[in-house]
């Protein structure tokens, strides 16, 4: 029996006051009694973090800065790097409490809302058990969305690169149908260790990405002068919103954690997570300031556009950052189909002679699925984005700050209850962050369905702006 099924049998017998008795925690740990088929490295997990956050959201950093300005774009970026980190770190944490108190090794994070909804005030218990639908479709929703994203992006590189090689470019649907087995085998990879040697080669096209575009860009870098230190308020909400959605990962950060041999080294000033979200907000803050340095208000919504398309290097740049992102799809797809079958499915083929056919039968048609949005739904990288940002802003902010509030309930939320009142800011610039998110991307959509010719360029802009 799995551990998630493990766990949600445990949750009728633990009564809210549980949460609140406080001995019998400290003898047992949750991680020594972890037993996963198969676990992850140290080096495998950070190799998975990197590349989970390094997707198509930093190719629209210098953009970001252009909406913010030079000063704010470096300072907000790093402070919602920071956010991000400390709000993992605060989900983590909170899950390793639960598991001590529950006694039981692991707790998925819709399990985990459960639990601490029932810690937590009273008000908050009738929650509880809508509590992990309610994650589980938001993860689902947003990991999904990715995945489409992808399909487009790289379907759309792909028409770019063999077009110059054609007497008649081909209908982008038809790329996009060439590029489905591929992505089905990319899914079909079972587990997280298996993955790991992809997605070091992976990381290593990406960063090799990163060397050519900040090649063009110091090749002619202009006048700092020319670039505004700080933009208007108006424009602000647009970069929160795409800085926010680029860097947080938080479905792809609990599945790893879950998955490692070493969970303990995860934490930690120098752990796991410190050190991929390190390595992270440098790449964002680098590529954003220094692409919006050198092209200022000409910068686009991805800085491979600015690349000069005539010139061998840009279709380096695009073959193979395009190979990086299908990549970055079977790591993207895994979150997804690990919900769906170990929480909703596995157990009605227990019995089946051979259960593992049809989880492969849901991995293709998770792939299905999102080739058929990514082929037929219009502007789907916007709406994309509209769902992103909502998701994210309560995934990755309000949520946790919600579970540290009531696993600390009611009496170990610190000096005066300094805790609860963090959490309650933290929840609000969660609010914040869905309102400013949902205004960015609506935004993009009124000023897309303005223009005459967006129903031609539509897709392409969208695949672009992500």
């Amino acid at each position: 029996m799995s551990t998630e099924n493990v766990a949600m049998q445990e949750f009728p017998k633990w009564k809210p006051k549980a949460a609140k008795v406080q001995m019998g925690e400290q003898d047992y740990d949750p991680h020594s009694h972890r037993n996963v088929a198969h676990p992850t490295t140290n080096t495998d997990t950070l190799i998975h973090l990197l590349k989970g956050s390094l997707g198509t959201g930093i190719l629209a950093m210098p953009e970001a800065f252009k909406n913010a300005g030079m000063v704010n774009g470096f300072i907000f970026t790093i402070l919602i790097g920071i956010l991000c980190t400390y709000e993992l770190h605060m989900l983590v944490q909170a899950q390793y409490i639960l598991c001590k108190r529950m006694r039981v090794p692991l707790l998925t994070y819709p399990e985990s809302m459960k639990a601490a909804l029932l810690s937590g005030p009273k008000f908050l218990h009738p929650f509880a058990n809508l509590s992990p639908y309610l994650v589980d479709a938001f993860l689902i929703l947003y990991q999904l969305g990715i995945c489409c994203v992808y399909v487009m992006f790289v379907a759309a590189n792909l028409k770019e690169l063999c077009d110059v090689y054609r007497s008649k470019p081909m209908a982008i649907e038809l790329y996009t149908l060439i590029l489905l087995a591929p992505f089905v085998l990319i899914l079909s990879v079972p587990n997280l260790k298996w993955l790991s040697p992809f997605s070091l080669v992976s990381n290593l096209m990406t960063f090799a990405c990163f060397g050519i575009v900040l090649y063009y860009i110091f090749s002619d870098i202009q006048p700092i002068e020319d670039r505004p230190l700080v933009g208007t308020l108006y424009k602000f909400p647009l970069f929160f919103g795409t800085t926010l959605f680029a860097l947080e990962a938080v479905g792809v950060v609990i599945a790893l954690e879950n998955n490692m041999k070493t969970p303990k080294s995860f934490g930690g000033s120098f752990g796991v997570l410190n050190v991929a979200m390190f390595f992270i907000v440098l790449s964002y803050v680098g590529i954003g300031l220094f692409g919006y340095w050198r092209y200022g208000n000409g910068t686009k919504s991805s800085i491979t556009l600015n690349l000069p398309p005539d010139h061998i290097l840009s279709k380096v740049v695009q073959g193979l950052y395009s190979l990086a992102i299908f990549i970055s799809y079977g790591l993207q797809g895994f979150v997804p189909i690990n919900i769906m079958w170990n929480t909703y499915l596995a157990h009605y083929f227990i019995n089946f002679k051979r259960p593992w056919v049809c989880e492969y039968l849901l991995r293709v048609v998770t792939v299905l699925v999102t080739f058929v949005l990514a082929l037929f739904v219009p502007m789907l990288g916007h709406f994309i984005s509209l769902f992103g940002a909502f998701c994210l802003s309560a995934l990755g902010i309000a949520f946790p700050a919600i579970m540290e509030i009531c696993v600390l309930w009611p009496d170990r939320l610190g000096y005066r209850r300094w805790v609860l009142y963090k959490d309650l800011v933290l929840i609000l610039i969660g609010i914040l962050g869905l309102l400013s998110g949902s205004y960015s991307c609506i935004s993009e959509i009124v000023r897309e369905l303005s223009l005459p010719s967006s129903s031609n360029h539509s897709v392409n802009v969208e695949i672009q702006h992500l």
